[in-house]
């Protein structure tokens, strides 16, 4: 069972980083959004999968993970779902969306960065959990503990106003950033899928 939540969520977690991807290319606003809540639907169990495998004296890097891969569940699905529910179907008042519109580096492109954040520690704690016998497995140890860097940028990059609403060139910026990172976390979800697929329960 561990073996198949880890494989399933492995393939969910790709197909969603993916479709983030195509999305932002396209300029489709919703097709990111919704995107974003299936990463985090992915992601949650794959971490939680990864935590199954480990042994007793790694269990405080398990939980911790776990833990900062709820937060970031959490705030990411908090951030997406207003964009798909409350900020698309209602008319706000020009203060309000400035808080709430994500595209407006507003509070809720912050809280974005910030769960984020906590995704980057969640892949750094879980990278003490994996065995590096195989040279995947090694690949795929590096890459998520390299991930966890992010999580400096992520919460200092709102306290230093890198981004702002009207900022020129915004836009621009912020989908090469997010592009980047699929191209990043893509191959994570397939070395993750291929070492899900090696275990046994």
């Amino acid at each position: 069972m561990n073996r198949n939540l880890g494989m399933y969520s492995s393939a969910v977690t790709f197909i969603s980083v993916l479709g983030f991807s195509i999305s932002m290319l396209f300029a489709s606003d919703i097709g990111s959004y919704l995107s974003g809540c299936f990463i985090a639907f992915g992601f949650l169990p794959m971490i939680c999968a990864f935590a199954a495998y480990g042994k007793t004296e790694e269990k405080s890097f398990r939980y911790t993970a776990v833990a900062f891969a709820s937060v970031y569940t959490a705030m990411v699905l908090t951030v997406y779902f207003a964009q798909l529910t409350t900020v698309r179907m209602f008319s706000l008042e020009e203060q309000t969306l400035n808080l709430l519109d994500f595209k407006r580096f507003g509070l809720f492109f912050n809280y974005d960065l910030l769960g984020y954040c906590f995704m980057s520690l969640s892949t750094f704690f879980i990278s003490f959990v994996i065995k590096s016998g195989r040279k995947a497995d090694q690949i795929l140890k590096i890459l998520l503990r390299i991930h966890g860097v992010f999580a400096v940028s992520c919460f200092i990059a709102p306290m230093l106003g890198l981004f702002k609403p009207g900022m020129t060139g915004g836009d621009l910026a912020g989908t090469l950033i997010l592009e980047a990172w699929c191209l990043y976390f893509l191959p994570v979800c397939i070395l993750s899928f291929m070492h899900f697929k090696r275990k046994k329960d």
